[in-house]
């Protein structure tokens, strides 16, 4: 119906000479780029940054949980649970504890229980303690000592196995 002309804005039509018997020029006019995540429909997620991963050094040694919604990359030891999205326990790296998280890749060794939707043992891991995932790789050479339970949902507040208690 309403079409805004060209003629009148700057850079268009009518800042450039015409020559008689050429065409209008149909190339689009290219609007203004937008920082990215400011499209319409764009939700919080996209406005957020992508977050490096932290990196534990080889050097420290924790005592006490670790807790975050972003991705670790632990070197050095730790005494206490760790919650992230992407846990990535290095080579000479040692977990005392519970370790929950979306995606854990075990390269080093954990003494505690392994809760993760997907879970992965390369040949270098030594796992002593249970694992509840989704999805499970255990690559040839990688130590395990425990039992291997597959849930739909392994991050959820529900023990592996109900304990009786004593009362």
């Amino acid at each position: 119906m309403f079409s805004k002309s060209k003629l009148n804005q700057p850079g268009g039509d009518a800042d450039k000479p015409k020559q008689p018997g050429t065409p209008p020029s149909s190339a689009p006019a290219t609007p203004p780029s937008k920082p990215a995540g400011l499209e319409l429909g764009a939700g919080a997620s996209a406005m957020k940054p992508k977050v490096a991963p932290s990196t534990l050094s080889s050097d420290l040694v924790i005592k006490g949980d670790i807790k975050t919604t972003g991705d670790i990359q632990v070197e050095g030891e730790i005494e206490g649970n760790i919650s992230a999205h992407l846990l990535t326990v290095g080579e000479g790296a040692v977990v005392r504890g519970e370790v929950v998280a979306d995606d854990i890749v075990v390269n080093g060794r954990v003494i505690g229980r392994v809760r993760g939707l997907k879970v992965r043992l390369t040949s270098t891991a030594r796992v002593e303690g249970d694992i509840i995932h989704k999805t499970i790789a255990i690559e040839s050479g990688a130590h395990f000592e425990g039992a291997v339970q597959r849930q739909d949902d392994p991050l959820g507040g529900k023990p592996a196995a109900a304990s009786k208690s004593d009362s």
